[in-house]
């Protein structure tokens, strides 16, 4: 089970979900969060193709850590319309030690679950990950 050194467990649904909008693109975004009780990461929110940056950005708690997956359309300077697939660790200076800490000790193992992963993001607050950031990263 779960310990302090190897991180939460993931729900098998976080990973159906992410190959779901790496292979299929059936979600612009993918919210996980730690369950406690249970142990593991789990799906928080889903967000349909259709929607934005901004409604990504305005699914997060502002007081509390998550874990999110944004799948970025972008046109290169060539032209050529591409993909990213981005990991983001939120991790508001709001948000309480204990959240902080447990978030940063299961981020890897939870990566690893996920693969495809393109490029990684930690935000501690919005401009972190504002849309900027992520087109700069993408290229």
């Amino acid at each position: 089970m779960a310990n302090a050194a190897s991180g939460m467990a993931v729900d098998d649904g976080c990973k159906i979900r992410f190959l779901e909008l790496k292979a299929k693109r059936t979600y612009r975004f993918i919210v996980f969060k730690i369950e406690e009780k249970l142990k593991q990461v789990v799906v928080e929110k889903l967000g349909e193709p259709n929607l934005t940056y901004d409604d990504f950005a305005a699914s997060l708690p502002v007081n509390e850590c998550r874990y999110c997956i944004y799948d970025f359309d972008f046109v290169t300077a060539e032209n050529c319309q591409k993909s990213k697939i981005f990991f983001i660790a939120w991790s508001p200076d709001t948000a309480k030690i204990r959240s902080k800490m447990l978030y940063a000790s299961s981020k890897d193992r939870f990566k690893r679950e996920l693969d495809g992963i393109q490029v990684e993001l930690q935000a501690t607050d919005p401009t972190e990950m504002g849309l900027d950031v992520i087109r700069g990263r993408a290229n």
